[in-house]
């Protein structure tokens, strides 16, 4: 039997429909489940939230001027820091106030989303676009949005704080601010993404950073946070920004934060004058065997990294794993609005 007559019989049998013209030949209707290609959704949404954001130039001034108050504020506490073991300490202070800042100002994203959720439930159970492209196209739009308080802050506090590495640490600095900004507006509209109550994803993300800056390092080294805690620690998103600044600034063995008599500061001894200082200085080398005078160098910047227990990554791996962190998040809010939106019309 030929293709032709086997056609005709299952034709004849109803296993087949034949065409509306009465000819043997079999017209198959395709139906695209969206209007249009992915990367000209990704193009179509990114183009409407650029529109909306420029139309909204207030939101964008108070981040803006949010992130210019807090970098005068820090700049005119930690003016011009040296290198003494006073200066160092006031130096791992101002790193660690600065970087929960960076994430807490991400919490402006917290609405954004919820605001615009029963828009992408509509659109999006017509087919209008894929959630895929809703998702890249706010992740484009958002990136863009969070150079200026990245440059703006970092051009504030660093040369005012006076931190170390010249124009290849302050570009490691603005990064580092880039990726934490990035990293922080994520973790929030993944939240926001999964609650579509606004005061729960503010409850939520606020505790969630909380948590993170408890078990971060800031206040308990790695070696003292509880084995039971470790993991909290290793996916806590304010560790890697935290190391990688602290790592840019003291990762400099010529740099000394306590010479000579300046061991002795913060101590009982510390009220003793600068002779007895001295000679104390001389009795603790000979009991060493090794000579120790005033200029002698007892602490460097390496020592200050290793008193903090940062000495598992570069700062370079901290800040490519802050950027890999917000990508994380991302997907995590792809999938949230991939399986929280089903069957949803409105």
């Amino acid at each position: 039997m030929s293709l032709k007559e086997a056609i005709d019989a299952s034709v004849s049998r109803g296993k087949l429909v034949s065409g509306s013209s009465g000819s043997n030949l079999l017209s198959m209707e395709t139906v695209s489940s969206y209007a249009n290609p992915s990367l000209f959704e990704t193009f179509i949404l990114a183009k409407r939230y650029m529109k909306n954001w420029i139309r909204m130039p207030e939101l964008v001034g108070t981040r803006i001027a949010t992130v210019m108050v807090t970098g005068f504020l820090l700049a005119t506490v930690y003016w011009k820091l040296d290198n003494t073991p006073r200066g160092a300490q006031e130096r791992l202070t101002f790193f660690a106030f600065m970087v929960p800042t960076m994430f807490y100002c991400c919490l402006d994203n917290v609405p954004v989303f919820i605001q615009e959720r029963y828009i992408f439930l509509r659109e999006t159970a017509h087919n209008a676009y894929r959630t895929s492209s809703y998702v890249i196209s706010h992740s484009l739009v958002t990136m863009p949005q969070l150079i200026a308080p990245s440059i703006v802050f970092a051009s504030i506090t660093f040369w005012t704080v006076g931190l170390n590495g010249g124009l290849q640490g302050f570009f490691f600095y603005v990064l580092k601010i880039y990726a934490s900004f990035w990293s922080g507006a994520s973790v929030v509209t993944f939240i926001s993404g999964v609650l579509p109550n606004i005061m729960l994803s503010y409850m939520v993300a606020i505790s969630y950073l909380a948590y993170c800056l408890l078990l971060s390092g800031f206040y308990v080294n790695r070696d003292r946070i509880p084995i039971y805690w470790m993991w909290f620690h290793y996916i806590s998103l304010l560790k890697f920004p935290y190391e990688a600044v602290l790592i840019n600034e003291f990762d400099d063995p010529s740099r000394c934060f306590v010479k000579g008599v300046q061991v002795f500061d913060g101590t009982l001894i510390g009220g003793v004058s600068d002779s007895g200082k001295v000679k104390l200085l001389r009795t603790l080398g000979m009991s060493l065997r090794k000579r120790i005078t005033e200029s002698t160098c007892l602490r460097t910047g390496s020592d200050l990294l290793a008193q903090q227990s940062i000495t598992q990554l570069s700062k370079w791996d901290c800040l490519w794993i802050t950027f890999a962190c917000g990508l994380f998040f991302r997907i995590l809010f792809y999938f949230a609005l991939l399986f929280g939106s089903k069957n949803k019309r409105t």
